[in-house]
């Protein structure tokens, strides 16, 4: 199941998707080191930490997947998103410093494919920060967040699939140790179950977050790809046109005769 992306504003506008915000802010600072004058690029829904971790970067985009949707970003200025399929980014070679996923791998049909084509459009010191939900946390069980839709990963798991697409994992963080609820009690004691949780039950948490160094090898050849994705606008029009209709009408009524040479 996709996670649209009205509901993924809507979440985040609310005092539950405000924490679930700042605790995985917080994870990611633990791993992100300044770059100044970098590319950076977020695929998925990763708006609040483009403007938070965008700040010294050259330039920034946001990729939204086609299945996802997308919102114009930034409210002032220039629009810097774009509706990409994340198996094609509308990128070339080694032009990217760093990419961001959030919301992004857990949804995808083929993750290594995902992670190959952001190979490909990463520089030779490239890398990539993934935020996934954790396979043994809670928040992956409960579906009122967009933690609970899609695929969760578990640390092997994420490790071994960065190793097949020639990523090298160099640092872990981990997020959201309270548990998803919305009552208000609960929230209001989120601080301390954070830091409870953080000390007592990491392996628990209820997302993941990984940053990974692009590896340089010899390229290999592999085999073509046998089908390809191909996504239309859901208002265009579907079936004959109404031109269409009224030239197959004209021909039923005369019908073209045969002309034989002499």
């Amino acid at each position: 199941m996709h996670s649209d992306i009205v509901d993924l504003r809507s979440f985040y506008s609310t005092t539950l998707g405000r924490f679930a915000e700042r605790s995985i802010t917080m994870a990611l600072s633990s791993i992100w080191a300044v770059v100044p004058n970098e590319r950076l690029v977020g695929l998925g829904y990763t708006l609040p930490w483009l403007e938070r971790f965008g700040t010294d970067a050259e330039r920034v985009f946001a990729f939204m997947p086609a299945t996802q949707g997308a919102v114009v970003w930034p409210a002032t200025g220039p629009t810097a998103t774009a509706l990409v399929f994340d198996e094609e980014l509308p990128l070339v070679d080694s032009c990217i410093d760093r990419m961001l996923l959030v919301h992004s791998l857990e949804h995808v049909e083929n993750p290594r494919e995902t992670l190959n084509e952001i190979w490909r459009v990463l520089s030779p010191a490239g890398r990539v920060v993934i935020v996934v939900p954790n396979r043994r946390g809670v928040w992956a069980r409960f579906e009122h967040t967009p933690f609970g839709n899609g695929r969760p990963f578990s640390r092997g798991q994420l490790t071994e699939l960065l190793r097949e697409a020639n990523f090298t994992p160099a640092a872990w963080s981990d997020a959201l140790f309270f548990p998803p609820s919305r009552r208000r009690f609960m929230m209001r004691f989120h601080n301390v179950l954070e830091r409870v949780g953080r000390r007592l039950w990491p392996i628990f948490s209820g997302v993941i977050v990984v940053e990974a160094q692009k590896r340089l090898y010899q390229g290999v050849p592999v085999a073509q790809r046998t089908s390809r994705r191909v996504f239309v606008p859901v208002l265009s029009p579907h079936g004959a046109t109404r031109l269409g209709r009224r030239a197959e009408a004209d021909r039923a009524i005369s019908p073209v005769r045969q002309v034989t040479p002499s």
